[in-house]
């Protein structure tokens, strides 16, 4: 996979399971509640489990209260029980791969600086790095006792 500054980044998830979480995250996309901007996005997260957690965006009239499918799929797994990540997929409904916003690079930063984060547009292109490569100088669990 190509990562914007032209460097490769392989994801953990490779072949049939990669597939299979792009085509769970495009499906999640679909279920996205979108009535205000019409931009869907899909995620799917691989546990260390081997299940498979998938969420979409769901928006709100009062904007501040919408939700990203990054999210929504990391809350879903979290609220199972799941606490280890292997590999993050972001499915979006423009032709080119699309980063996760701020707060959901923050919150994925949470469960692992390293997991790899595949992002794919609705033409194909995709874009694999790591929550860490996405959110450099993460503010994280050691910086409170700082």
């Amino acid at each position: 996979m190509c990562k914007p500054d032209g460097g490769t980044s392989e994801p953990v998830a490779s072949g049939r399971v990669l597939d299979e979480l792009i085509r769970a995250a495009r499906k999640a996309r679909e279920m996205a509640y979108v009535p205000y901007s019409g931009f869907r996005v899909g995620a799917a997260i691989l546990g260390k489990s081997g299940r498979i957690y998938t969420g979409c965006n769901v928006e709100n009239a009062s904007y501040g209260a919408a939700i990203c499918a990054e999210r929504t799929a990391f809350v879903k797994a979290i609220s199972e029980g799941e606490r280890q990540f292997d590999h993050v997929v972001i499915y979006s409904s423009v032709p080119q791969p699309v980063s996760p916003c701020g707060i959901c690079r923050q919150f994925m930063s949470e469960f692992g600086l390293d997991t790899p984060v595949t992002m794919v547009g609705e033409g194909g292109a995709a874009i694999t790095m790591s929550v860490g490569e996405l959110l450099p100088n993460a503010f994280q669990a050691e910086d409170l006792s700082k």
